[in-house]
Parts: C-alpha cells; sequence; structure tokens
C-alpha cells in the first residue's frame, strides 16, 4: 500500500475520564499502546497531536512524534487540520484519524481506512462500517446508521432506522429488514489534506445540527466520504472506568 500518514489526537480533558490518554494499562500509558499500534502499520509518519503538556511528555518519553496544538479545537478534525499545517503535508496527502482512547485497535482497520482515499481519488474523506444483525440495534438512535451506493460511497448517516423498508417494516415494525443490509456507522476516518483545507472554512449545516453527526457536514458540502465495509466491529475503546478493567485484560493475555 501507499505511504499515508496518521495522526493521534489526544486530549487531557474527558469529563468520564479525565487524563484518559495517560492511563496506565499494563504498566503504559494508553496512548502508547495507541501508538504502538499505529506502528504496526509500518508507517513512518506517526504524529501525537495534542494540548496538554502532561500528555506532550509522556509521548516525547517513549519516543513518538508528538507536536503541540491549539487548546481551542473544537474536535479531533480540527486538531489534525492544524498538524497537517504544521507539516505541510501536501494537498494529496492521506491522513488516518487514530483515536487515543483505542488501544485495541487492529493494524487492518488503519489501512482498510486508508486505502479508501488510496483508491478512490474522488473521495475527500473515508470511514468505516459493519453490518448491523439485531433489530434492537436497527432501531437504536445511539447507533448511527449510513447507507452507501454501489461503490460504498455514504449517501447519508443517521440516527434513525436507514433504509426505511416502507412494507416491511408496515407489516413487522419490530424485525429488521432483510432486503438490504443495514450498516453501523464505526467512528473511524481518514481524510485528504485537501479535504481538511475545505472544512476549515465549512460552517456547521442544518443536517449535522439536526441529527448531531459531524460527518453530514462534508455530505453537505459536496464531499465523497468512501467506506469499507468489514465483517466485525474493532475491539472495546475506553470511556468508562469498567472499560479500562475490561481492556487490561484483553491486553493482559496478549502479552
Amino acid at each position: 500500500m501507499s505511504d499515508y500518514k496518521i495522526v493521534i489526537p489526544a486530549r487531557y480533558g474527558s469529563s468520564r475520564l479525565p487524563g484518559k490518554p495517560l492511563i496506565s494499562l499494563c504498566g503504559k500509558p494508553m496512548i502508547q499502546h495507541v501508538w504502538e499500534r499505529a506502528g504496526e502499520t509500518g508507517m513512518q509518519d506517526i504524529v501525537i497531536a495534542t494540548d496538554d503538556q502532561r500528555i506532550y511528555d509522556a509521548a516525547a518519553a517513549f519516543g513518538a512524534e508528538v507536536v503541540m496544538t491549539s487548546a481551542e479545537h473544537e474536535n479531533g478534525t480540527e486538531r489534525i487540520a492544524e498538524v497537517a499545517r504544521m507539516k505541510g503535508w501536501d494537498d494529496d496527502a492521506v491522513i488516518v484519524n487514530l483515536q487515543g482512547d483505542e488501544p485495541l485497535i487492529p493494524e487492518s482497520l488503519i489501512e482498510a481506512t486508508a486505502a479508501s482515499l488510496i483508491n478512490y481519488p474522488q473521495a475527500g474523506m473515508s470511514s468505516v462500517c459493519t453490518p448491523l444483525n439485531h433489530s434492537a440495534d436497527a432501531f437504536d438512535p445511539n447507533v448511527v446508521k449510513v447507507v452507501l451506493d454501489r461503490e460504498q460511497f455514504a449517501m447519508y448517516f443517521s440516527r434513525a432506522s436507514i433504509p426505511w423498508d416502507r412494507d416491511g417494516y408496515k407489516a413487522n415494525p419490530d424485525a429488521m429488514t432483510q432486503k438490504m443490509p443495514v450498516y453501523r456507522h464505526i467512528g473511524m476516518y481518514g481524510y485528504r489534506v485537501s479535504f481538511l483545507r475545505q472544512y476549515m472554512e465549512m460552517e456547521a449545516c442544518p443536517l449535522e445540527n439536526t441529527e448531531s453527526l459531524e460527518q453530514l457536514r462534508a455530505l453537505w458540502y459536496g464531499v465523497k466520504i468512501h467506506m469499507s465495509v468489514i465483517a466485525e466491529p474493532p475491539g472495546h475503546g475506553i470511556d468508562t472506568p469498567d472499560d479500562v478493567a475490561r481492556v487490561e485484560s484483553i491486553l493482559a493475555r496478549g502479552i
């Protein structure tokens, strides 16, 4: 596969787990585990982007390339756009946004996210989805769904159950449609640097504000998002203290 960049945004602040990137898992800070997963791809440009000196110091101590970014960013996309400017990366460069709380992320998922942009030059963004198997998930507004076209470009993202099987759901409103797959969106993103430059000029749009889904901003402005379909969702991320214990147990079994 062609070269691509990996940026790991890492904020110290978290309403549920303050200092989350520095939580110790099997004797290493979580951000180090994520950085090591990124290293498994063999890519040379792997950058941790933070706004906190404690994270900066920890990342530098285990040998990562780390940059200090603004504390004013509203999301990781803006932080990655700043890194692309700082590094002077070309418009055609591909960047994978690897979240700093995903210590179990498989190399294959990182590569699939990059491959969507490398193989589909008309795409400005890429992401990942997986088929849903349970009706409860299809109708759960906390599970984001995506509808794809024939080339696996995203047509729409929603918290509602899409596609809506008019006749099937009328006959049985509790059973997920079998006419075509229902896909769950997984929040793994890739960007072309040219898109990141556009993004910084894009205002939030009505669709994004209605669904509370940032990726709808790209579709609103005509940016194509290519989706990789994977069979199974990735391993657990970390959002709660219970997640810490579960993920540490998984990591320990792999040592």
